[in-house]
């Protein structure tokens, strides 16, 4: 389907439910990184403008400028190609020029088969580090060079602090629509003392990767995603990177002070003179996190010791992952964000030593209208970015504001996240940092009147975009007298190599006649923009020897294990044409997008046969079936989830949100339903009234925690009872009664498997197996939205009447496959980064501990193909009870087939479509949901979990 139709459905999605979508709690940074000592910062280098302070003219643009910024202005909007980016293939980096990061290996872990494990193992491994490298960078600290062609010294520039306020998750609507908070900010853009830009994220939009961004002008790889939950591994750190931080901190004109999330202690180590990090996992507090940041405020503007500020402000972000960007909590949280700007503004205007401060206020990335960030949804790579000063006036007679976005979230002119670097460089006198790939803003080239001054700003912009070119691809290209050679280039890059040729010449020439710039001013801007594209979607750094041995690697794993279930498989064509139909799917985005739509269609399609095959037996089982099918209808409206439909009135948004009654009636009906099957299959060697005591027990110790956290999470959601539930529960925090609800489940798991143990597994075995059941279902209840719960409920009345009907293993292994996946999207799962749930990845956890929060995100994320891994295996015992052999060997066999070939069929997708224009947005994510599939579900769960209750089950 269209690009362009999916934006315009989304947008409407979003007007129709601006004021009704809610989203789940989520942690608002997950990145925990380890780094070193920014030694480089602290190098000596020579300087080549010792007085970076000046006072600006009051003279207007001059007309050179005007005339190449008009004659540059389709360059702005200008496209690289949107398909493909190819190298010539005799362009191979350049010898000395790229230092690899190579000390710490890529972390993989490989599909388990019955037979072949290793094997796949090494082949998941190989693709992993060939796919996701390590990107190269130019190391050390960037210097000035000498231009020639009769440039002196780099210009003087106007300022000498910085004060660098980032709001997290600060949309560009938040700023500049007529809805907006920031009034104060707005009165600036209106009389010229600010300038307004909605400054592009690219995906990932998480803070981590972003902040790489806007600290070293280059575009972070997107294995940053994976890195983030990797705290040994240094190669996220920026201590070997060139940054405008180590710039400012090398030109020993002050110290460097930090507030906010302690992301940027991660990043930069020791870079800081004063700093007080603050955590950002939990993300019910909206206030104390801000005001560990603002309390420092006052006291730095009186010091005079420092010359860089930052502030990271968590408190947007957390309240967007509480319930979206519409929620109430936002308006005060926005006046407190343009307060706390009102008051740096004032103090720059009033006290001396800060007139020469540059104020800027940014967003890392913006949201979605469920809260959510990650992915490459217009709201999520469009935030705010106003840069402030009352020397501004001089050179900007103000824009209207506020106003209409032009298009979705694009207000006033849109910039690249990474032209904030270069930009600063400018405006605060250091060089640009040497893996920079953004472009000076040219709105503040105003700031210097001499053309050969202006000259000087983009010609080293552009020649520091230079050497990352010539980097990556062959000097030899942009070598040369002139563009002899230039007639019929056959890429983008040789394209680009004869514009830089033809700039040369230019510049030689311009040099000839003093004061006539304006062509070279506009071909630079020009040259800079699309050397920007090109390399921001270059697909050179892949290890494609790894790619195929991965590849292959995988064929070979997959090719033996059919092999070793090759009488099972051959009986089944439906489970052969499901593996074939959704490996040909990888290749195309939109269906990887819309995925949710093929399980919907091919559980329906299934139980439908189920249907024709039972009719000749019995119309009650066929009754059953229709059953099933009527819920499968109704889960697939539950949550609304891929591109298509995203936004749309589902039932867990927009219904239930406006039906709470309903809701908690649902919601406590599926806690009598679980604690009625604990009572009466529950804990068989206990006396009955101890068994349903302590089934009573746990559950309303669950039901409790649950009306606490929605309390807490979403109030709005609660009805008149569940408030009255609540009110009479307080007294305990939300850890202490996580801790509770799962010390009774585990007290209960060890009183079920001990007892039974200690029987020698004669008498209670298959109710053994159910309680077990039935306490992880309580478990899952607990890891669920309060609106989803409803869905378990759904789940457990299909087991009920699937396991009533006589089916064979394949048919038992279909079904299961098709309600695992089909499961995962109802919960409102997706392949985007953006949909992770991490609204109970903290249930009971006081600080960081990554195997807790990892084991609850997996669990609060699979819930429904966890539960029916479960319930599978208890449609096995029943299998197995009637006297079929090798039950679970051959179910664990066409598992893992499907398994691996999904796998390598994404694998393959992405090699062979690694140079498409959605390859990190679409088919990346896809990877990386592949592998948690194979790993976490597959191996953990369908292996593991399955494996050990049928163990207990027939031991």
């Amino acid at each position: 389907m269209a690009k362009g139709a999916r934006a315009s459905s989304i947008k409407a999605n979003h007007v129709a439910l601006k004021t009704k979508v809610f989203g789940p709690v989520e942690t608002a940074r997950t990145e925990r990184l380890s780094a070193k000592l920014l030694a480089l910062a602290q190098a000596p280098r020579p300087s080549a403008q010792k007085d970076v302070t000046m006072d600006v003219e009051d003279a207007a643009a001059p007309a050179p400028l005007k005339s190449a910024l008009k004659a540059t202005k389709q360059a702005d909007d200008m496209e690289v190609d949107k398909d493909t980016t190819q190298a010539p293939a005799s362009s191979k980096p350049s010898s000395g020029r790229i230092e690899k990061k190579r000390s710490a290996r890529s972390r993989s872990s490989g599909i388990v088969f019955p037979k072949y494990k290793n094997g796949k193992k090494v082949g998941t491994k190989s693709k992993k580090s060939g796919f996701f490298p390590y990107k190269p960078f130019l190391p050390g600290l960037a210097e000035y060079e000498a231009l020639g062609s009769g440039l002196g010294a780099p210009p003087k520039a106007p300022f000498d602090k910085v004060i660098f306020m980032v709001v997290d998750a600060l949309r560009s609507d938040f700023v500049f629509s007529d809805e907006s908070a920031f009034t104060f900010t707005q009165s600036l853009i209106s009389n010229g003392a600010a300038m307004p830009f909605t400054a592009h994220a690219t995906s990932p939009t998480i803070t981590m990767p972003r902040v790489k961004a806007i600290t070293t002008g280059s575009i972070p790889s997107f294995l940053d995603v994976i890195l983030n939950f990797a705290e040994s591994d240094t190669t996220s750190s920026l201590a070997a990177q060139d940054t405008w931080l180590a710039q400012m901190k090398a030109k020993g004109s002050g110290k460097l002070v930090m507030y906010g999330d302690d992301t940027w202690l991660k990043l930069f180590p020791d870079t800081f003179d004063r700093a007080d990090g603050t955590s950002s996992f939990f993300v019910a507090d909206f206030t104390e996190v801000d005001n560990n940041v603002t309390r420092h405020v006052p006291e730095e503007l009186r010091n005079n010791d420092w010359n860089t500020m930052v502030l990271h402000y968590l408190g947007m972000d957390h309240i967007g992952h509480k319930a979206g960007p519409r929620r109430l909590n936002s308006i005060p949280q926005a006046k407190e964000m343009d307060g706390i700007v009102k008051q740096m503004y004032t103090a720059i205007e009033s006290q001396k030593h800060l007139a020469n401060t540059l104020l800027v206020l940014c967003g890392d990335h913006g949201m979605n209208d469920a809260g959510n960030h990650g992915g490459s949804a217009p709201g999520e790579t469009s935030p705010a970015l106003v840069i402030m000063s009352p020397k501004l006036k001089k050179i900007s007679a103000g824009l209207e504001s506020p106003i209409a976005p032009g298009d979705e979230f694009q207000f006033y002119d849109t910039i690249e996240q990474s032209d904030i670097a270069p930009t600063l460089a400018g405006l605060l006198g250091f060089p640009v940092p040497k893996n920079n790939l953004g472009n000076f803003i040219h709105d503040f080239l105003p700031f210097w009147s001499s053309a050969d001054d202006q000259l000087h700003i983009l010609l080293s912009n552009a020649k520091q975009i230079l050497n990352v070119v010539t980097a990556a691809f062959s000097v030899s290209l942009f070598e040369g007298e002139g563009p002899q050679d230039c007639q019929n280039p056959s890429s983008d890059i040789e394209r680009l190599g004869c514009d830089w040729k033809l700039i040369t010449a230019q510049l030689a020439q311009s040099r000839k006649k003093p004061g006539h710039n304006d062509p070279l001013l506009g071909d630079l801007i020009k040259w800079s923009k699309q050397a920007q594209g090109i390399m921001s979607s270059t697909a050179s750094n892949y290890d494609m020897t790894k790619l195929y041995a991965g590849q292959a690697i995988g064929m070979l794993s997959i090719t033996l294990s059919v092999l070793s279930v090759a009488p099972v498989l051959g009986k089944s064509w439906v489970f052969t044409g499901i593996i074939l139909l959704y490996s040909v799917m990888m290749f195309a985005s939109s269906y990887v997008e819309e995925e949710h739509n093929f399980w919907y269609w091919a559980a329906s399609g299934w139980i439908a046969v189920l249907i024709f095959k039972t009719a000749r037996n019995s119309l009650t089982t066929s009754f059953s079936c229709v059953v099933v099918l009527a819920g499968l209808r109704l889960t697939r409206r539950w949550n609304q989830t891929g591109q298509k439909f995203a936004g749309e009135p589902d039932i867990a948004r927009t219904f239930l949100a406006e039906h709470t009654t309903l809701l908690w009636a649902l919601v406590f009906a599926m806690y009598m339903w679980n604690c009625y099957s604990l009572t009466s299959t529950g804990f068989p060697h206990l006396p009955r009234s101890i068994a349903k005591g302590a089934s009573q027990l746990v559950v309303v110790m669950a039901a409790a925690f649950k009306v606490a956290f929605t309390h807490e999470d979403a109030p709005e959601l609660l009805d008149w009872t569940a408030n009255k539930v609540a009110e009479l529960t307080t007294g305990f925090s939300l850890v202490t009664r996580a801790r509770g609800v799962f010390i009774g489940i585990a007290l209960a798991l060890a009183q079920t498997i001990g007892a039974e143990y200690m029987s020698g597994f004669r008498r209670h075995r298959f109710a053994t197996t159910r309680t077990i059941h039935n306490l992880l279902v309580l478990f899952l209840i607990t890891q669920s939205r309060a609106t989803n719960i409803p869905l378990i409920m759904i789940f457990s009345a299909q087991f009920h009447l699937l396991h009533n009907l006589d089916l064979n293993l394949a048919e038992v292994t279909i079904t299961s496959l098709l309600f695992q996946y089909m499961s995962f999207f109802a919960f409102g799962g997706t392949n985007s980064i953006s949909s992770v749930d991490l609204s109970s990845a903290y249930n009971g956890v006081s600080g960081y501990n990554i195997v807790a929060v990892g084991i609850l995100t997996f669990v609060s994320n699979w819930t429904g193909p966890i539960f029916w891994t479960s319930a599978t295996t208890i449609m096995l015992l029943r299998l197995r009870a009637s006297g079929e052999k090798n039950v679970l060997r051959n179910y664990i066999a066409l598992q893992t087939v499907f398994a691996a070939a999904g796998l390598v069929f994404v694998m393959a997708a992405c090699t062979e479509l690694r140079t498409h224009l959605f390859i990190w947005t679409v088919f990346s994510p896809k990877y990386l949901y592949s592998m948690a599939w194979s790993i976490g579900q597959h191996l953990g769960m369908n292996i593991g979990l399955g494996s050990l209750l049928f163990w207990l089950g027939t031991y």
